[in-house]
């Protein structure tokens, strides 16, 4: 099939999401098990517990025995309540890591408390668009509300009614839980699930349901291997529990210019990987062997390659092994292997 879809399903009991792109799969979500961690999005009241000597952080109790990592916490005391939301999955044995610097996420609009204005997103370059979105969001009570607002650039693609409905959802749900005044650790806002996820962030596209009927469960097991085969080479991802590891090899290609080639290709191919892996954190690529004069081409390419991903990564750059490193936040849980037997 030509042109995105998204289609919706659940698999072990657990709901997916899956994004092709002419029939291709190019992004995939999957619940946590009931036993994960909490997820990013999620909002918590919760408990001063114990400060982090020298680090400047302090320990969060959360419901049902969880603990959350608060950094930054200076002025804030044992047993005092606040409200935060969980940024990133937590690492195994680690802390769930939290900020107090609420958001409410839509299709449409963020609702920003503790932030004034309106803003629409940059990404919008059409003045018309811009003033349009505007008067859209002027429809809801924003103009009297105590948050900030930021108009999303898929706005563009929305109703102006739908808009501001949003809007006005959103501000009251903002309200609601600034307004908590209960003292013991609670759930307050739940984490989207995929299904949420993937009509709240991925392009307007044809929803369906179905993975068999459209080729999402054939298309799966190749995830749970290391290596994937690329037109210049291959590369071979492998989690340990510091990092992700990536080598990458030319394969029989031993003429001079096979390293960049193989280099280029990891470079767009990666992001990809990466999101349907469900993988973050540090990332570590073992490079073919090329030319330093290459390096900015690379750089270049990678670079581009991640600006259309939607997960937070971070380019540090090279060590002096000449290895190169990325910090790419948990958004995701790593994908289970043999999801589809």
């Amino acid at each position: 099939m030509k042109g995105p879809l998204i289609v919706l399903d659940e698999i072990a009991g657990r709901k997916a999401a899956a994004f092709l792109k002419d029939g291709v799969l190019d992004d995939f979500l999957i619940a946590p098990a009931d036993d994960a961690p909490p997820a990013p999005g999620a909002i918590y009241r919760a408990i001063a517990d114990r400060p982090l000597k020298g680090q400047g952080g302090m320990i969060l109790r959360l419901p049902d025995g969880q603990t959350a990592l608060f950094r930054n916490a200076k002025g804030l005391a044992a047993g005092q309540a606040m409200l935060v939301q969980v940024t990133s999955y937590a690492e195994p044995q680690k802390a769930v890591p939290v900020t107090d610097r609420l958001i409410f996420k839509g299709r449409s609009v963020i609702v920003t408390p503790g932030a004034s204005g309106v803003n629409i997103s940059r990404q919008i370059k059409d003045e018309e668009a811009r003033v349009r979105l505007m008067d859209a969001v002027h429809m809801s009570r924003i103009e009297s509300a105590a948050h900030g607002l930021i108009v999303r650039s898929a706005a563009v693609d929305h109703d102006d009614e739908d808009i501001a409905e949003e809007t006005a959802q959103l501000l009251d749900l903002a309200d609601a839980v600034l307004a908590d005044k209960d003292r013991e650790p609670e759930l307050l806002v739940d984490a989207p699930d995929p299904h949420e996820l993937a009509w709240r962030d991925w392009p307007t596209a044809e929803t369906v349901h179905g993975f068999e009927d459209h080729g999402v469960l054939d298309a799966l097991p190749a995830l749970d291997s290391i290596q994937v085969d690329l037109k210049d080479g291959s590369l071979f991802l492998e989690p340990t529990r510091a990092l992700i590891a990536v080598d990458v090899n030319t394969g029989g290609d031993f003429s001079p210019a096979a390293g960049l080639k193989a280099n280029l290709a990891c470079a767009r191919a990666l992001p990809r990987q990466l999101r349907l892996r469900g993988l973050g954190g540090q990332i570590t690529l073992d490079l073919a062997p090329m030319a330093k004069k290459d390096r900015r081409q690379f750089e270049q390419t990678l670079r581009a390659a991640f600006k259309a991903d939607p997960v937070e990564t971070a380019l540090v750059g090279w060590t002096p092994l000449s290895h190169f490193e990325l910090q790419r936040k948990r958004e995701r849980l790593p994908l289970p292997k043999g999801l589809v037997s």
